[in-house]
């Protein structure tokens, strides 16, 4: 079973339909809209309605992988940001990452097996003004993983993160064209990550038994 939060757009919908179209059992959340009666509503900022969604499911969850493609931005410099605005990017990347990691890891353990991976980013390393919620949130992911790698490593279930570039999925679609083309010319590979990039980065996660507390980067050499 594949578990796929944030499945209503960008990343998370393309690995959705993809892994539908290859005859996967696969669950999908949303949160304000979505294009398919079949996700479900869930807030990943609020554990109790992360763990509703899951108890609702639980005679169909077995070998799960559970993909958080969830995540928000805001872009302001620190000194003129709104405290509430870069709470709620830290509320959702990191916060519901672990809401939805929490609500699962008792079935994955009680299996002895399971599969989490994380979208993290390359701003994590890269810095880049106006965005300093967005980084925090997803360097946060690393040090998380690497705990929860400890913890659960025993019971072969891994937990990773992919540290991807600039895609041509999901928030890149919020750049303006002339700072797009520029930051093309930044990539050494000169192009943004295809989709496909991604869904072999996430497969090859989910088949290997020994990466694990890791963070995968897959951005065209871009630091």
């Amino acid at each position: 079973m594949i578990i796929i939060i944030g499945a209503s757009k960008g990343i998370g919908n393309f690995l959705y339909e993809k892994y539908k179209s290859l005859d996967f059992k696969v669950l999908g959340t949303y949160n304000n809209t979505s294009s398919s009666d079949e996700l479900s509503k869930v807030d990943v900022t609020d554990y109790q309605s992360v763990s509703n969604w899951i108890d609702s499911n639980v005679e169909s969850l077995e070998n799960i992988t559970l993909i958080n493609c969830a995540g928000i931005t805001y872009n302001a410099f620190a000194h003129k940001s709104d405290p509430d605005a870069w709470k709620k990017v830290i509320d959702v990347n990191l916060v519901g990452t672990f809401n939805c990691i929490r609500a699962v890891l008792p079935i994955m353990r009680s299996q002895k097996f399971g599969r989490i991976i994380n979208f993290s980013s390359v701003v994590a390393t890269k810095g880049t003004p106006g965005i300093s919620a967005y980084a925090a949130s997803k360097s946060a992911l690393w040090g998380m993983s690497k705990s929860l790698a400890q913890e659960n490593a025993g019971l072969n279930i891994t937990i990773n993160n992919i540290n991807l570039g600039y895609s041509e999925l999901g928030m890149i679609s919020q750049v303006p064209q002339e700072f797009l083309e520029n930051l093309v010319k930044q990539i050494p590979a000169k192009k943004l990550c295809e989709p496909i990039d991604i869904f072999r980065t996430v497969d090859y996660l989910i088949n290997c038994e020994y990466i694990n507390g890791s963070s995968i980067d897959l951005n065209g050499a871009l630091i």
